[in-house]
């Protein structure tokens, strides 16, 4: 090559990397000399440059917008159904699970209910479910029931519970964890009645808990509360029970005692036949009394 080609490629070379930093496309900038040289040697020819060039600098900014969305959703601990020790819990139909991965009971606004003693991977499988959303580009919020209803009492208090719902309900997944783990505070289960009524039929969830439905008016402190709640909950609902000892226990078996291993699974009793919503003066005049 003559001086002067070699003089050409290089300024050629230096208005590319303007042109990328002007773009904004860091990763293409840093992988463009090692590309070049793949290039002068042979290996590659310049579309397959080109395409790999552009794929680095897609997956980077791929990873960024799930990174971004993953904090958003505030799922600060990830978990993969590659993760899940499927083989530990026999009790789980895997390709069910994988089945509810694809994300159609997304688009069909369904509530799938995740139901177990502690530690049978309730809030793991809920977790990677959000995740496998997440890449797929949905929008996904995750919170614990008692973390939700803080927040939806401060918005009461605040005067913006409307404003603090229609956010809730922008998200395509609302995940729900450990109902039935705290108790809820007065007034508790008819906010979260409120937010599920607004979600209804228009937008997915995932709720976990480690009690039965049959108790549900002792988690919310309400058996009208309750009976409203899971009257729209299992309306259009996908029911997991996962039936086995606890994941985080399994090392120490031995030494967790007899009674708290074979606990009672918790048997969702059949969902109810719909019979029409209940009045909501009447149900708003209860919550309010």
């Amino acid at each position: 090559m003559t001086r002067a080609a070699v003089s050409c490629a290089v300024t050629t070379l230096d208005s590319i990397k303007r042109s990328l930093v002007g773009l904004r496309m860091p990763r293409a900038l840093e992988v463009l000399d090692a590309t070049i040289r793949r290039i002068e040697q042979g290996e590659i020819d310049g579309i397959s440059a080109l395409d790999e060039i552009l794929t680095e600098e897609l997956t980077l900014r791929e990873n960024r917008r799930v990174k971004t969305a993953l904090l958003v959703a505030r799922l600060t601990t990830i978990k993969t159904l590659a993760g899940f020790d499927f083989a530990f819990q026999p009790s789980l139909d895997r390709e069910r699970i994988l089945a509810l991965a694809e994300l159609t009971f997304i688009d069909r606004a369904e509530v799938v209910h995740l139901l177990g003693p502690p530690g049978t991977g309730k809030s793991h499988l809920a977790t990677a479910l959000a995740v496998e959303a997440v890449k797929a580009g949905r929008s996904v919020v995750f919170s614990t029931l008692a973390d939700l209803i803080t927040s939806l009492a401060k918005a009461e208090r605040d005067g913006s519970l409307r404003e603090r719902i229609r956010y809730l309900c922008r998200a395509a997944l609302l995940v729900v964890d450990e109902i039935g783990y705290l108790p809820v505070i007065p007034g508790g289960g008819n906010l979260f009645f409120q937010l599920v009524n607004a979600r209804y039929e228009r937008g997915a969830m995932i709720l976990t808990s480690n009690r039965g439905f049959a108790e549900w008016g002792e988690v919310f402190g309400d058996p009208v509360v309750a009976t409203a709640l899971l009257d729209r909950l299992l309306h259009h609902a996908v029911v997991i029970q996962i039936e086995g000892a606890s994941y985080r226990l399994r090392q120490h078996a031995d030494l967790v005692p007899e009674h708290v291993r074979s606990k009672a699974v918790i048997i969702p009793p059949p969902a109810p036949k719909r019979r029409g919503r209940p009045p909501r003066k009447a149900l708003s005049a209860h919550a309010a009394g």
